[in-house]
């Protein structure tokens, strides 16, 4: 179970980040493991959370459904034009000196960050010499603001420079996820917030419009090992052996298995565009498993376990 003050936390950027009210059930499932899974202690755990919040000054809105399948659930969000504080006009300077305090007096405070976030602030430059004590998700106050006011970013990330419509975020299995158009692929893409390079800068007049009726929950892989994918990348041909033949085949889909030998073992296509990944997967099968092809992949994979071994 998570420390509360890290669930009020997430609480509060989900209901933030929601493109339409979500129930407690669906709030539960967003926040995984984050809520106890008997249904009356999970709605206590939650009314304390509300609670919580809205003693903070924190306008969580509710509605019942009329009518429909969902009729009598209660839904929740937060009116972001009520949250913000938009009208205090802080200059640059400002904003900086209120990081500055801020990360000095309350390093890694949980509700430092939300405060930061309703004050709309972006984050210090990397020549702050208090920056090793911000909080570690230092891109996320950008992208958020980013996805609000649709303007496009640019970041590193795998050693390639990125420049991303940002549709939306998303938390998911505890890590934060952002979802928008990578103009170097034209096509969607989802990155792994913790995994960004360095920082993340808006670009200077790169406005977007997001697609009509676009949810982040939808639109996330269900594949992680397709999260970051960049331009079409060859599955790898991967030897399994028959001891773990039918869990494969089972996980990845009777359509991807390639051949099938005699002494039980089948080769089998992966996705692995998403290197990572990919070999997190891969290790999953410890000696039963090994990659064929292609050469690039197999390198990065033995690449990667003669580095843990030196």
């Amino acid at each position: 179970m998570a420390d509360r003050v890290e669930r009020l936390t997430n609480l509060l950027a989900l209901l933030l980040e929601t493109s339409e009210p979500l129930s407690l059930v669906e709030i539960a499932g967003e926040l995984r493991d984050q809520y106890p899974d008997s249904q009356t202690a999970r709605r206590a755990a939650f009314e304390r959370d509300k609670a919580a919040l809205r003693e903070i000054g924190v306008p969580i809105d509710q509605e019942i459904v009329p009518g429909g399948e969902y009729a009598g659930q209660t839904r929740y969000w937060i009116d972001r034009a009520r949250y913000e504080l938009d009208d205090l006009r802080l200059d640059d300077d400002e904003m900086r000196a209120l990081q500055v305090a801020m990360a000095a007096t309350r390093p890694g405070s949980a509700s430092g960050q939300e405060a930061m976030w309703k004050l709309g602030a972006g984050m210090l430059d990397g020549a702050a010499p208090i920056a090793a004590i911000m909080p570690d998700m230092v891109s996320l106050p950008t992208l958020r603001e980013a996805v609000s006011t649709r303007r496009s970013v640019a970041f590193e990330y795998r050693g390639v420079e990125r420049t991303v419509d940002p549709w939306g975020l998303l938390l998911r299995d505890g890590f934060w996820y952002l979802i928008g158009f990578d103009h170097g692929r034209a096509a969607r893409r989802t990155y792994r917030i913790d995994r960004i390079e360095g920082s993340v800068e808006l670009v200077a007049g790169g406005s977007f419009e997001r697609p009509v009726g676009f949810d982040p929950r939808d639109a996330f892989p269900d594949d992680p090992k397709l999260i970051g994918a960049d331009e079409a990348v060859p599955d790898a041909r991967v030897l399994v052996d028959a001891p773990r033949a039918a869990s494969a085949s089972a996980e990845v889909g009777e359509d991807r298995v390639r051949a099938r030998h005699t002494d039980g073992s089948i080769e089998i296509d992966v996705p692995c565009a998403n290197l990572p990944a990919f070999r997190s997967w891969l290790f999953g099968y410890v000696e039963h498993a090994e990659v064929l092809a292609p050469d690039e992949v197999r390198a990065d994979v033995i690449g990667w376990l003669e580095g843990m071994l030196s």
